[in-house]
C-alpha cells in the first residue's frame, strides 16, 4: 500500500513538469536532488565496507556534472572527468597517506559514484532543458512509461506467477515470469504512447527501443541489487515509503537515461 500510495503523490508532479514548460525547474530540481541523494546512499554503501569515498570532492563533481547538463554542454564532460580523476587521486594521497588498498578504495568509491549516479543520471536533465518543449516532453513520457510500466508489470506478474528465478544469489525475489511481464508491458508502453502522444514514434524504431530499454532496466536493477548485497543491505536507504532509497528507485533510469537522451537526438534533432 505504501508503494501505491508513493507513486500516487509522485506522479502528478512529475507529469506536469515534463509537460509544462512553467514547471521545467520543477524537474530539474527533483532530478538533480534525486541525483544527490542517490549518491550519498552509493557513499554510505560503501562505507559499510568501511570504504571511505571522499563526499565532499564527489559531491562538488557531482554538482558540476549536473550543472553541465542542465546547460546541455555535455561536449565539457571528459574535462571534468579529467579534472575529478586527478582531484580525487590527489584527495586520497593527502587523506589517506600511501596505502595502495586505501587509495583506490576511496578513489574508486568516489569516482565510481558520480559516474554512476551523476553522470548517467543527468541525461534526463539535459533532455529536460536541452531538448523543444514538446519533444522533450514527448520523450520524457515515453522513458518513464517504458520502464514504469515494466517494473509494475514485473513486480505484480513476478508476485503472481512467479516461479522460476532470474538471479537467486543476487535478487531472489526476482523471476523470470516477471521478466517476461516486464517485457511484454515496454513493448506495450510503445504501442500506448503512439497513439496517445507520440504518433511520430514508428513502431519499427520504438518496440527495438523498449525491448533494449527493458533489457537494460533489469540489468541496471540486478546492478543496484549486487551493490546493496555486497554491502549487506536490504535497501539503498529507507527515504520513500514501500520503495526504499533513492537509488532503489534510480536503478532501471540511470542505465537507460543517456540511452533516450541519444535517441532523442538521432531521431528527434
Amino acid at each position: 500500500m505504501a508503494r501505491i500510495l508513493t507513486a500516487v503523490i509522485a506522479l502528478p508532479v512529475l507529469i506536469a513538469s515534463i509537460w509544462w514548460a512553467a514547471l521545467a525547474p520543477i524537474f530539474v530540481a527533483l532530478a538533480a536532488a534525486a541525483m544527490m541523494l542517490g549518491l550519498y546512499e552509493f557513499y554510505l554503501l560503501a562505507g559499510k565496507l568501511q570504504i571511505k569515498a571522499d563526499v565532499s570532492v564527489g559531491t562538488l563533481f557531482a554538482a558540476a556534472v549536473l550543472i553541465i547538463c542542465y546547460f546541455n554542454e555535455l561536449a565539457w564532460l571528459p574535462i571534468v572527468v579529467a579534472a575529478f580523476v586527478i582531484v580525487s587521486l590527489a584527495a586520497a594521497m593527502l587523506r589517506r597517506g600511501a596505502s595502495f588498498d586505501r587509495m583506490i578504495a576511496a578513489t574508486g568509491a568516489t569516482l565510481l559514484g558520480v559516474l554512476y549516479v551523476a553522470l548517467l543520471g543527468g541525461h534526463l536533465i539535459a533532455l529536460r532543458t536541452g531538448f523543444a518543449q514538446d519533444s522533450s516532453a514527448k520523450l520524457l513520457s515515453l522513458f518513464f512509461l517504458i520502464l514504469m510500466g515494466s517494473d509494475t508489470a514485473a513486480y505484480y506478474t513476478g508476485r503472481a506467477f512467479g516461479r522460476h528465478k532470474l538471479a537467486p544469489s543476487i535478487s531472489p525475489g526476482k523471476t523470470w515470469e516477471g521478466a517476461v511481464g516486464g517485457m511484454a508491458a515496454s513493448l506495450l508502453a510503445v504501442i500506448v504512447a503512439r497513439s496517445w502522444f507520440f504518433p511520430e514514434l514508428r513502431l519499427e524504431v520504438g518496440l527495438p527501443l523498449a525491448a533494449a530499454m527493458n533489457v537494460l532496466g533489469v540489468i541496471g536493477d540486478l546492478t543496484e541489487s549486487a551493490l546493496k548485497r555486497g554491502a549487506g543491505a536490504k535497501d539503498a536507504a529507507h527515504i520513500l515509503p514501500g520503495h526504499g532509497g533513492l537509488l532503489d528507485r534510480l536503478d532501471s533510469l540511470l542505465f537507460n537515461a543517456p540511452v533516450i537522451y541519444y535517441f532523442g537526438l538521432l531521431y528527434l534533432g
